[in-house]
């Protein structure tokens, strides 16, 4: 089910009305808490299970198994003597999930990639070995998530709970299932083992950032991608400079396709009194690249950092071991996305562009918003306009940010390599600037949406989503202009259902 679908138009009111009836039902409140959850858990499989049913049993089985290596971690490290501790190994237990859930995401998103890798190293024919199983929607996803309790567990983090429906809506929670963001359990659990209240404020903020995202999702994102499809599949007929528009337009396609269904999941979440961590900070007025991964999927990097980065050492060791873990998050990340060498070299790309910040030191130099002061009163505030040294950062960051999207988007790794001659060969600016024009590849209203996308966000820079504002009625009617506005914009731009980008990671 997609968030910009009809079908999910009607499931959500649906789904709110009864979660909130069983929320002030006259029973008490653990009964309450647990017919919640249960009805969490229903949801969020009718919502998964609209792709494809047989997508329920996997989840449920990953599910039930991090559930239980959780309550063994736990078992195990309660046992006093080392006798008992032999017998049920903590660390045993963490690493057997951990395998499992592995293996799983291995056989469904990698076996047949690295099958017919080998056989044309090799060149043997590897068709009957091939499994062609179909790619579980949001697999990448809910299998992190479930890995990050047990390891949570197993550090002593928190507590394995015995609450096993509490832990299914956890890994199943239906807004970020299927593209994040990627919770903690040590965040996004203990809200599910307390009673939750309903608050106005909380979802009117949430219903704000549904309507954020799904402005960046209708309006920008896909008609970004009405244009970027058509240039991509004729791309050796193109000009360079109209590939390189293209690259520019696919670098806010993926954005406002992906910070869209955050906004959106997070929003959703708000309105049954659920909070996630925020997974874009706009990541595009970042001055470094450093700065833009802090800012970017937010929750999939701190994955990484956390469980990968870390314990290899992290930033503690010497430079050419910071290095090296550098290449292996960036490298696991690349092919996190996907069975693809283009994922692969992305990682690879972006590792490199870390090397002169790393080797001089100047990876965590940005931690604070662009373009601030501090007043008299050594209070932190924002300027209007960037200084021209920023103004140079950002442009210098965003550019090395679109050549990398090339490479993503690129469906293998000699179309990447035709695209990037391609685009040497500059010849005439006029094939591109016919596309500026009306009703020419709809790039021109566009060209526009995307300017008050980048308008409202920078604006916004200091808050949370593009319309967090203040509840003040000061100049209110503006508001509700520019609501009926971008609601206005959406009808209009919401023709065919477009599937989020993500989905297929």
């Amino acid at each position: 089910m997609l968030f910009n679908s009809l079908e999910f138009a009607l499931f959500l009111p649906i789904v709110f009305i009864i979660y909130w009836a069983i929320g002030y039902a006259h029973i008490n409140d653990r009964l309450k808490l647990r017919l919640q959850n249960a009805f969490v858990v229903i949801a969020s499989y009718v919502f998964y299970g609209w792709w494809d049913w047989r997508f329920l049993l996997l989840i449920a089985f990953t599910s039930f198994c991090s559930w239980g290596s959780g309550l063994l971690i736990g078992r195990g490290l309660t046992q006093r003597s080392l006798k008992e501790r032999r017998l049920i190994s903590p660390r045993f237990w963490m690493i057997a999930n951990i395998v499992l859930n592995l293996a799983i995401l291995a056989i469904f998103k990698y076996y047949d990639f690295f099958v017919s890798e080998f056989g044309q190293l090799f060149g043997i024919s590897t068709e009957s070995l091939l499994l062609r199983i179909i790619l579980p929607v949001g697999i990448s996803f809910y299998t992190f998530q479930a890995l990050s309790y047990s390891i949570d567990v197993y550090r002593q983090k928190l507590e394995p709970t015995r609450d096993i429906v509490a832990f299914f809506a956890y890994v199943a929670f239906f807004p970020q299932l299927v593209a994040g963001p990627i919770e903690r359990a040590t965040n996004l659990l203990p809200q599910f083992q307390t009673n939750r209240k309903f608050s106005y404020d909380q979802a009117v903020d949430g219903m704000r950032q549904i309507l954020w995202g799904l402005f960046k999702k209708i309006v920008v994102a896909d008609n970004c991608a009405t244009y970027v499809d058509q240039v991509w599949s004729t791309y050796d007929t193109q000009t360079g400079s109209t590939l390189f528009l293209a690259a520019i337009l696919f670098t806010f396609q993926i954005y406002g396709d992906f910070s869209g269904y955050s906004d959106i999941a997070i929003g959703t979440a708000k309105l049954f009194g659920i909070k996630l961590m925020r997974n874009f900070n706009n990541p595009y007025f970042s001055r470094d690249i450093a700065e833009f991964w802090r800012r970017w999927h937010i929750s999939l990097t701190t994955w990484f950092r956390d469980y990968v980065y870390i314990p290899l050492g992290g930033s503690r060791v010497g430079k050419w071991k910071i290095i090296r873990n550098t290449f292996v998050i960036f490298l696991l990340s690349g092919f996190w996305h996907g069975a693809n060498w283009t994922f692969i070299a992305w990682g690879a790309y972006h590792a490199l562009l870390f090397l002169p910040l790393i080797l001089f030191g100047a990876n965590r130099k940005y931690t604070n918003q662009v373009a601030t002061y501090t007043d008299s009163a050594g209070t932190p505030r924002l300027r209007l306009l960037p200084t021209w040294r920023e103004s140079l950062q950002i442009l210098l960051t965003f550019f090395l940010v679109v050549l990398g999207w090339i490479i993503f988007r690129a469906p293998h790794m000699p179309t990447l390599l035709h695209y990037l001659e391609g685009m040497l060969q500059w010849g005439t600016l006029r094939a591109s600037y016919r596309f500026f024009l009306p009703n020419e590849y709809i790039v021109y209203p566009t060209n526009l949406y995307i300017i008050a996308m980048i308008v409202v966000e920078w604006l916004q820079r200091n808050k949370q989503h593009g319309l967090e504002v203040l509840n003040t009625s000061k100049h209110k009617w503006l508001q509700v202009i520019f609501y009926y506005a971008l609601v206005w914009m959406i009808i209009q731009n919401a023709g065919t259902e477009q599937t989020f980008i993500y989905f297929q990671f």
